[in-house]
């Protein structure tokens, strides 16, 4: 093995870690890869079309967000609020790490089993959950910090619950896959991530993995896989019941003013958007405005987001800002429905990577309609993570299309 091979799979081993674990180390690991794919790009098969997908819609979504950002009311503040927009080099660092299908399929059972792992100490934090936090020991008193919902190692259950729900819905394919290439030890590790992000209590989430699944199920014509996954969930939900953190967190579900509350988010959002239409407050403003906008009878007079994806991209950069975030996905969708039509039954790993990404960035969108997970990085760059594959995948076809012609 090359030294540059060498230092490139232990700079995607820590990445993964980060990935999992943390997203400080993500973060720097994340900016060695840019390094290396910027001192990459002097090969110039390297700067090859293919090398930058959706770079259209993301250059559109970049400039929007410029343009929101300049013409705020503090644009240094919100040119700094933007600093978002750089995640989604994620994208194309792995494009240009992950040589082939073989290598992003190594790299997603690594995630897999790394998240699986968190997932379990997700399931012990909520289990052995103490009255008190731990006084003395720094580690475990944030490990244990509101420990009644899983977090793991994150700062809050929200992102511990959309890590978990991308990565179950990217790896379900291998477990409903040909019987012939089914891979049966998924089954473990997907139970224990399963498990953990039940104990997150998310709502949003949930519906992501749910609709995420739907789509699955649709795609693969088998209604058995929805009704398994909703069945299973439901089954830890009643085995849970016993615990009183359970019962508490289902009554505020199910309490009027947790959703009135929502409510009239949304509606402070739209008040924001009619004042704001063309580029929005500016990224990172809706928390100085928002009170302005705030319901009289609401109870929160603050927040950073109106816990609705689309409606905080529209809050933030107004109509041009939503239309070009759209067609990011509607470009990736399209781009990744395309492959997956040219793929032959033959080629069930690259049809997995593929599915997987759809469902799992699908699941990813209808959990934003409920929360802002696009301003969660750590989601976000797992997000942007799977959407490389179904790119990594198609320079492969590609490059078989050109031996072949």
């Amino acid at each position: 093995m090359s030294d540059a091979r060498s230092i490139r799979l232990w700079v995607l081993g820590l990445f993964l870690v980060g990935l999992a674990f943390s997203i400080t180390l993500a973060e720097s690991i994340l900016a060695v890869l840019v390094a290396l794919w910027l001192f990459g790009l002097r090969d110039k098969a390297a700067r090859a079309p293919e090398s930058f997908p959706l770079a259209g819609p993301v250059l559109a979504f970049t400039a929007a967000t410029l343009l929101a950002a300049l013409r705020s009311g503090n644009p240094w503040a919100s040119l700094l609020g933007a600093k978002g927009l750089l995640l989604v080099l994620v994208l194309y660092v792995l494009v240009a790490a992950l040589p082939d299908a073989d290598a992003a399929d190594r790299f997603l059972t690594g995630l897999f089993l790394l998240v699986a792992v968190h997932a379990g100490l997700g399931i012990l934090q909520v289990t052995l959950c103490p009255p008190r936090e731990p006084a003395g020991v720094p580690l475990l008193g944030r490990f244990f910090h509101r420990c009644d919902r899983a977090h793991g190692f994150f700062s809050i259950y929200m992102t511990f619950a959309g890590v978990l729900s991308l990565i179950l819905l990217a790896t379900l394919p291998r477990l409903l896959a040909e019987r012939r290439s089914r891979r049966w030890w998924t089954l473990l590790p997907w139970a224990v991530s399963g498990l953990g992000f039940v104990l997150a209590y998310t709502r949003g989430a949930w519906l992501g993995l749910l609709a995420g699944v739907a789509a699955l199920s649709l795609y693969l014509r088998r209604l058995w896989p929805l009704a398994a996954v909703g069945g299973v969930l439901l089954l830890a939900l009643l085995l849970l019941l016993a615990s009183g953190a359970l019962q508490e967190r289902i009554a505020r579900l199910e309490d009027p003013a947790t959703i009135r509350e929502r409510l009239y988010m949304w509606e402070s959002g739209w008040a924001i958007v009619r004042d704001h239409p063309l580029t929005g407050v500016g990224p990172g403003q809706v928390k100085t405005v928002f009170p302005r906008y705030a319901r009289p009878e609401a109870l929160r007079k603050t927040t950073s987001h109106v816990h609705n994806t689309p409606l905080q991209i529209l809050a933030e950069r107004g109509v041009l800002g939503l239309a070009a975030w759209l067609w990011i996905w509607v470009a990736f969708f399209a781009r990744a429905g395309r492959l997956l039509g040219r793929l032959g039954p033959h080629q069930g790993r690259e049809r997995g990577l593929v599915v997987g990404s759809l469902v799992a960035i699908g699941g990813f969108l209808v959990a934003g309609l409920s929360e802002f997970n696009f301003g969660d990085s750590e989601v976000v760059m797992v997000a942007y993570a799977l959407m490389a594959f179904p790119f990594v995948v198609e320079r492969g076809v590609i490059k078989r299309g050109v031996r072949h012609a």
